[in-house]
């Protein structure tokens, strides 16, 4: 099978591109490659590449695919809120604008990366597909968007799968310190204090990018009827923290670390505990995810000691991902469109 990828550079893209090609898959790689400088630890396979901003591909890009992968975006609350218009742009209609694309070249899946945060503060204790959404970021809202207009894409023969990923975590090549276990991990290696920016009390649904790429996988693999124009939450059962517990979790592992909250610490208003049953129900014969925030405490804080990771790296541009599109932008890389100016 042919499959897309794009956003294939990213934190996602080099750790589900490898698991593609050891598969079989006949890959290729769509990106911009904001993020192609890092090198947090060895693991990147290269595939064919096209370096191309999501908002300018066009159906020559698409044509030969049997699938599309459909990862590339602006990644997450806070990078939405730098700029919502953009974030509607490259998130939303530049997403829908591909999945045209695709049908038009007949393409015959579209596996959409959305997000759990689409449930913003949920308003149950196990929020399932059919829950309302809350979104609270234009981050959220642009997964919104989008999944609704995939919704109304769908024939036939073209059939978009909507992967709601809960809150990733987990090692990467193109590491982001950005993300909640990632981010305490950060703190507690580099400084001895496991630090939380909120009160610890809001719950986040929690999912490896490894086991985010086995869904994808799944999306791909499992037959027409069970994906078909389907959304799915994306994660292991019963993965949902309090903030406060991963940030205990690390403390366990590193050693030497304690808990501590950032001065003016208050609740986090992003607060959603929800159900991971249906994708283990629907695709329990193609979905086996495995694993384990210990395990992932444990192979994060290795690779801080294998790589020397100081505070400053860890805090820095080139694992912050808003500090780093920041850092582009001050050094007048990319215009305030997000483009490359080279």
């Amino acid at each position: 099978m042919a499959v897309l990828v794009t956003g294939s550079e990213g934190y996602i893209g080099t750790v589900l591109v490898p698991m593609l090609i050891e598969r079989g898959y006949d890959v290729v790689g769509l990106d911009t490659c904001f993020l192609s400088h890092r090198h947090f630890v060895p693991g990147i396979r290269p595939c064919q590449l096209i370096k191309k901003d999501v908002r300018d591909v066009e159906r020559e890009d698409i044509e030969g695919f049997d699938a599309i992968v459909h990862l590339a975006a602006l990644s997450n609350d806070p990078m939405g809120e730098l700029n919502p218009e953009l974030t509607d742009a490259i998130n939303h209609k530049a997403s829908v604008r591909i999945a045209e694309l695709a049908r038009q070249a007949g393409g015959s899946r579209f596996i959409f990366s959305s997000s759990c945060s689409i449930y913003g503060a949920g308003q149950s204790d196990s929020l399932d597909e059919n829950s309302t959404f809350n979104p609270l970021t234009a981050y959220a809202r642009s997964k919104v968007d989008t999944e609704r207009a995939l919704n109304a894409l769908a024939t036939d023969g073209f059939s978009p799968v909507c992967l709601r990923n809960g809150t990733a975590y987990g090692l990467s090549p193109r590491m982001r310190f950005d993300l909640v276990l990632n981010n305490l991990t950060g703190w507690g290696y580099t400084t001895g204090k496991v630090t939380l920016l909120s009160d610890g009390t809001a719950w986040r649904p929690l999912v490896h990018i490894r086991d985010i790429s086995l869904a994808i996988i799944a999306a791909l693999e499992a037959p027409r009827d069970l994906i078909h124009n389907q959304a799915f939450n994306v994660g292991v059962r019963n993965a949902n923290y309090q903030i406060r517990t991963l940030a205990e979790e690390v403390a366990n592992v590193v050693p030497d670390s304690t808990v501590t909250f950032a001065e003016g610490a208050e609740p986090d208003t992003r607060n959603y505990n929800v159900s991971f049953e249906k994708i283990h129900t629907v695709l329990g014969d193609y979905f086996s995810p495995t694993w384990e925030i210990r395990n992932s405490i444990e192979e994060i804080y290795e690779a801080c000691k294998s790589t020397n990771l100081t505070y400053e790296m860890f805090d820095g541009p080139e694992y912050m991902t808003i500090k780093g599109l920041k850092k582009l932008l001050d050094e007048n890389k990319l215009d305030d469109q997000l483009r490359w100016r080279e």
